[in-house]
């Protein structure tokens, strides 16, 4: 060891210190550049030209200052993009529509690794923890020959030192085979061994139970069952009325401590809102009052209509408009009953109450869970609406109540109706004070309700029976036909005489008093009957209505004839005489028409067929006069009410005789109409009378 270290010593004196040699070099050079800067330092000084060449184009300042902007993408320019492969799938050619736009310009697979990364140390760490352990197993062979000689000892150094050299050289040399810290491990689980577990359950008790059933241990047994069932009812019916108090109490007490501002000016608010839109609607509004045809001065047989407020409710709009009903106190209110006529897409119903002071909002709105099939408001106390629905149940809301089910409603226990219920009228209250209203259905039953003691008493009035003579049922029992009644009304000057129209197209005219038998019996359509009106003038005279595309005028003493027949091309919806005359009569088709008769002008064809509707195949189902103005309104199968005016030709009165006479009282008013009415119908009578003596 000594000797290899004085070789290396004297190497080193002889090469002698590099780092010094460069330093001196590197001086050297800087005295030369300096010696040759000096020397060309006057030709740098001097001024030089600029040589520019031939073909340089000579551009301006401005051209100069010009931005060229260009965009690098990285898509491939010489990537194609029309590759085609064959889809299995399609059999055929198709294009793909992504392109690889990577172009890959130099690649090389190696197996280097960073010196900072975790592999990198991983290994290092590995590699000196081998050469640690080389050496101390030398110095433990070292110390266990240490009594030896020292020859021994010299030879055994040696020969460590060059095992040593030798080993390290192998491993620099070696390969490492494991890069990525991979270890093979292998273990084996132990597979546990399968048990089996049974469980026996005891046998369920037995015990046998014999005994006589008689009639009387049966009639005992439904006894009992009763009184438990009413002792049930009476329970539930405490709990509801508890819990009805309880939330009357806390709804009180949130009202007393509520502190919106909102419910403070909710009048206000309102007010504003309608303000608000009478100047949207003003240019209507201007129509409304204003607006008169002049064309109508020019033609005596003719009129128009004008197209004013159209009122819908979002919520509403899937539904069909299946009642539609003015109030009699409040001229500018209307309801509107929403069910539908697709008699397998029953779903549940509305009710709406509009007012043209504001067009965009309802007033009032009921929702229901079956569909409202009709809708009457009481003459005196218009707070109060009765109501049929599609299940047979009638009901009764108030709408001064801020509630949304109704006060009154029938059900299977107090004589509800099985089928659909078509139409409903109040009555005059009977010798008790009592409210009551009528209703008719097409389960062949023309029912009175009577409100007594906040409960609803149901009397049948008539069973519209087809034919007097039963036919045979099973064991020998005795059945009745009954038809389906669809419409009816009351007679305006004899209160217990009305008319039932029906689905098989026969018109019975009946009595309150007489629940056997009809009056009449007039053979009116050939199909359905959708409506029955009576004239508000004359006392004979009604109209009817068909899906045979008729409407028919009618005198109830002549129960054979009608006096007027009209074909209008259409399923007739519904009819409506008008209440300022007693000729003028309104009707609305299928094929989305108003069409508006006045027999004193003309007694063939309408003085107006209007189209009313914006798309084809939207459907007219009601239509009804108000009282008080000029107006019709009118409701499709799309869930619209749209009110139009009426022209100066179409409500026309009778007038006085002489211009410089009184204005004609209701009386004198009355008898004009039912004069003008009687002499269209002694002519009809007397052309029919010469045909038949023909």
């Amino acid at each position: 060891m000594k000797k290899s270290q004085s070789k290396n010593t004297k190497a080193q004196a002889k090469l002698g210190n590099p780092a010094k040699g460069k330093k001196q070099g590197a001086s050297r050079d800087d005295d030369d550049r300096t010696e040759i800067g000096e020397e060309n330092l006057d030709e740098w000084m001097q001024s030089k030209t600029l040589v520019k060449p031939d073909d340089q184009l000579e551009l301006t300042e401005v051209e100069l200052k010009e931005e060229f902007t260009r965009i690098l993408t990285a898509n491939n320019p010489h990537a194609p993009s029309n590759i085609v492969r064959y889809s299995y799938k399609d059999r055929s050619y198709k294009q793909i529509s992504s392109v690889d736009q990577l172009a890959i310009h130099f690649s090389l697979e190696g197996n280097l690794l960073h010196k900072d990364s975790d592999e990198a140390r991983r290994q290092k760490a590995k590699a000196d923890s081998a050469e640690v352990k080389v050496v101390s197993d030398a110095a433990s062979d070292h110390a266990s020959e240490a009594g030896g000689e020292e020859e021994e000892q010299q030879d055994g150094d040696d020969k460590i030192e060059a095992g040593t050299d030798m080993d390290g050289q192998d491993k620099k040399d070696k390969k490492l085979t494991n890069q990525f810290n991979f270890s093979e491990r292998a273990s084996q689980t132990f597979n546990n061994p399968s048990r089996e577990r049974g469980t026996v359950t005891e046998p369920p008790p037995r015990a046998s139970f014999s005994a006589s059933a008689n009639q009387w241990e049966i009639y005992d047994a439904y006894a009992e069952d009763l009184e438990r069932q009413e002792k049930a009812k009476e329970k539930k019916t405490t709990i509801i009325k508890e819990k009805k108090e309880e939330y009357k109490k806390k709804k009180l007490t949130t009202l007393d401590l509520q502190t919106d501002d909102i419910s403070k000016i909710s009048k206000a608010s309102k007010i504003v809102e309608r303000m608000v839109n009478q100047n949207t609607y003003d240019d209507i509004a201007q129509d409304f009052k204003y607006w008169e045809d002049a064309a109508d001065e020019f033609r005596d047989q003719e009129g128009t209509l004008l197209p004013l407020w159209k009122f819908s409710y979002d919520k509403a709009k899937r539904l069909a408009v299946s009642a539609i009903c003015w109030n009699p106190k409040y001229p500018d209110l209307v309801a509107v009953g929403y069910g539908s006529y697709e008699f397998l897409k029953q779903s549940r119903g509305m009710i709406c109450f509009y007012s043209m002071k504001n067009p965009s909002y309802p007033e009032y709105i009921y929702s229901t869970e079956s569909g409202v099939m009709c809708l009457d408001i009481h003459p005196e106390h218009q707070f109060l609406v009765a109501v049929g629905f599609y299940d047979g149940s009638v009901a009764v809301y108030n709408v001064q109540e801020k509630v949304q089910d109704p006060i009154y409603k029938s059900t299977a226990n107090n004589g509800k109706h099985t089928d659909p219920v078509w139409q409903v009228s109040w009555q005059k209250d009977d010798l008790d004070n009592h409210l009551n209203f009528y209703s008719v259905s097409s389960d062949g039953r023309v029912v009175m309700w009577t409100i007594v003691k906040n409960e609803l008493h149901h009397t049948n009035v008539i069973e519209l029976r087809m034919s007097d003579i039963p036919t045979e049922g099973p064991n020998g029992t005795q059945l009745f036909n009954l038809g389906c009644g669809t419409s009816f009304d009351f007679s305006k000057t004899v209160d217990y005489i009305f008319l039932v129209g029906t689905e098989e197209g026969k018109i019975y005219k009946c009595s309150k008093a007489y629940s056997s038998q009809y009056l009449d019996t007039y053979e009116a359509h050939h199909m359905a009957v959708y409506a029955v009106r009576w004239n508000y003038y004359h006392p004979d005279i009604f109209i009817s209505c068909s899906a045979d595309w008729t409407v028919k005028i009618w005198d109830h003493t002549h129960p054979k004839e009608p006096m007027f027949t009209f074909d209008l091309n259409s399923s007739v919806g519904d009819v409506a005489w008008a209440p300022y005359s007693s000729t003028v009569f309104a009707a609305v088709t299928d094929d989305g028409k108003i069409h508006v008769f006045d027999l004193n002008l003309n007694k063939y064809e309408p003085i107006c067929e209007q189209l009313v509707v914006q798309k084809k195949k939207t459907k007219l189902t009601h239509i009804a006069f108000n009282p008080h103005h000029p107006i019709i309104n009118t409701g499709d199968d799309r869930g619209y009410v749209t009110s139009f005016k009426l022209s100066p030709n179409l409500r026309r009165i009778s007038k006085e005789k002489s211009k410089n006479a009184p204005p004609m009282t209701k009386a004198e008013r009355k008898q004009a109409e039912i004069a003008k009415l009687d002499k269209l119908l002694s002519l009809v009578r007397e052309t029919s009378k010469d045909e038949s003596n023909q």
